[in-house]
């Protein structure tokens, strides 16, 4: 017989989004947390190399991001800290790129801790920037590195300790509407509940149709990463992230080493995602006619899947009349920075309570992450 377990709210995928949601939810009603992996964040979470701007990203993902930054300075207990640690990040421009450098530029105007630097000054903070490559470049001083492991766990730790449930190896297999809610087949098990949470990232669709709720368009796409050595006697301790301004790649310091990655966006079908050598040829390639750098191996690599609607913005929202069926996904590359914010923020909303106004007061549009949005549609 088959056992069923009943709760208030299933969230589906712990990686970040599900992890924190989960959390936020934990304190005021009966919620479980169902992860398809042994272990959660394994596709997207846990491959990132995260960093938190306030003026990386669509419109309300910069929203979101300042509504975050305040957690991020103070977490609650049961987080490690620091999450955050300076790094500051460098957008370099060539020649031909200058446009989108000024385009960044009009939009940033105002914000604080932005400047614009001629080529000579972006060598200065990364001297292995070859000469007469950079045109240009907006360094954001306040740029900071994010502890995604930290961030992930303090949220995992924070669930549990208000009495959230916790069932990894249990991939959805089948979700069918009741009279009271949902029942979700997951794994060898089964439960109950009134609410899904669909943060399943690249699955999110999947679990959408397997609930009878339209899709959305995602599409999961590829990110390739590797670490390669630097020079013998160079240290990049204090080197800010340097990122192309048309994201044709960046590199960042990492533990001695500078991890790279040529920005790939790949079309891809859910899965566990593995590095194109390809990718990584491009990655080196990218690195060694912009910097002073000579790749003679790759110590490591991997890819992870990073999933978008097709305006970029998250997803976030009731997908049936009913409201029993919320969305939380679509967070693309920026659903860690983001995290705190669209946490509290998705709860709010299924609970049925007023969004944090000092959230809403950074300007986060909630029609524009809708899942009834128009281009959603098209």
């Amino acid at each position: 017989m088959a056992e069923y377990t009943t709760f208030d709210i299933c969230v589906i995928g712990a990686g970040i989004a599900g992890a924190s949601v989960a959390a936020e939810l934990a304190d005021r009603a009966r919620v479980l947390l169902v992860e398809r992996e042994s272990q959660p964040g394994y596709h997207t979470t846990g491959r990132s190399a995260a960093l938190f701007s306030t003026t990386y990203g669509p419109s309300v993902i910069r929203a979101l991001s300042r509504a975050s930054e305040p957690f991020y300075n103070n977490p609650p207990p049961g987080f490690d800290r620091p999450l955050l640690t300076p790094r500051g990040a460098l957008m370099i421009a060539r020649s031909d790129q200058l446009e989108s450098l000024d385009t960044l530029q009009r939009e940033l105007a105002g914000a604080a801790g932005v400047e614009r630097l001629d080529g000579s000054a972006a060598r200065a903070l990364v001297p292995l920037l070859r000469s007469g490559h950079v045109a240009a470049a907006i360094f954001e001083h306040f740029a900071q590195d994010i502890d995604v492991h930290a961030l992930h766990q303090g949220y995992l730790r924070q669930f549990r300790t208000r009495g959230g449930t916790f069932v990894a190896n249990a991939g959805v297999d089948a979700i069918r509407r009741g009279n009271g809610g949902w029942t979700i087949a997951a794994g060898s098990r089964t439960f109950e509940a009134a609410t899904i949470v669909n943060a399943a990232g690249a699955w999110g669709d999947a679990v959408a149709e397997m609930a009878g709720i339209a899709s959305v368009g995602l599409v999961p796409k590829r990110r390739t990463a590797a670490i390669i050595a630097l020079p013998d006697g160079t240290s990049a301790h204090h080197w800010p992230m340097v990122i192309d301004i048309d994201e044709e790649f960046y590199a960042k310091p990492d533990a001695g080493r500078l991890l790279i990655s040529p920005a790939d966006e790949t079309p891809s079908e859910p899965c566990d995602a593995q590095p194109d050598e390809y990718d990584v040829a491009v990655a080196v390639d990218r690195i060694e006619t912009a910097l002073e750098i000579e790749v003679r191996r790759i110590e490591n690599k991997w890819a992870g899947l990073r999933t978008f609607a097709a305006d970029k913005n998250p997803v976030v929202g009731w997908g049936d009349a009913d409201r029993s069926f919320f969305w939380l996904a679509g967070q693309g590359g920026y659903g860690i920075q983001t995290a705190p914010a669209l946490a509290k923020l998705s709860a709010a909303l299924v609970l049925g309570t007023a969004p944090v106004r000092a959230i809403m007061d950074q300007g986060v549009d909630l029609q524009s992450m809708s899942p009834e949005r128009a281009v959603l549609r098209k």
